[in-house]
């Protein structure tokens, strides 16, 4: 079994890196695999709503920009995801929305009814409101979500201090747990229920 992670910070061993390196430590320990992919200080376009990539039924966005294609297909082999951001302004980074934003609406189905959790760093606040956007995609998607003992978060300027974070290191060690623990039961349990997809309404009478 293995989970994908995606860093959204645009420091590649930052803060919300740290994070989820404590994460894959803790998962290796349970015998699961893990992969962190950065999305680094690149620019990505968002989704423009075009639907190009409903109408071919391709399952990947039209605009290939070597990252949000390369996350489709990583997803279709993992079984579980864990989204990780910095805090600005009180959301998490605008690559990560954009990036997100353009794998779940092209590929979607590659995540349903696989476990998903958000991980959130920030200097001081704004942290709740970050999980709850990120939260959405799963919500939106089929996904069940992984909790912790403590909301997903850690807190510090640089990783030095997260590493200083003791209850945000052992909420991110019991949520990598807790996630172990998911899968293993999801893959011995039935399969995924048949939802209904046909009601599509788009305005209120």
């Amino acid at each position: 079994m293995k989970v994908l992670m995606i860093n959204g910070s645009s420091h590649e061993k930052g803060c919300t890196y740290t994070a989820l390196s404590a994460i894959a430590d803790t998962l290796h320990q349970e015998g699961i695999d893990s992969e962190i992919i950065n999305l680094g200080s690149a620019a990505y376009r968002d989704c423009v709503g075009c639907y190009t990539c409903k109408k071919t039924g391709s399952g990947k966005c039209v605009f290939d920009d070597d990252i949000v294609n390369t996350i489709i297909t990583k997803a279709q082999d993992a079984d579980g995801f864990i989204f990780g951001s910095p805090v600005y302004y009180a959301h998490p980074s605008g690559r990560l929305l954009s990036v997100l934003d353009r794998v779940f609406f092209a590929g979607g189905s590659a995540f349903a009814f696989k476990p998903g959790a958000a991980v959130v760093s920030a200097r001081r606040a704004g942290t709740s409101a970050s999980l709850d956007v990120i939260n959405k995609y799963f919500t939106i998607n089929k996904m069940p979500v992984v909790s912790s003992t403590y909301w997903n978060m850690v807190h510090g300027q640089k990783p030095e201090d997260v590493s200083e974070d003791a209850e945000g290191l052992q909420t991110m060690h019991n949520l990598a747990k807790n996630m172990a623990w998911m899968l293993r039961n999801l893959h011995q349990g039935s399969s995924s229920p048949q939802n209904e997809s046909s009601a599509r309404t788009n305005f209120i009478r």
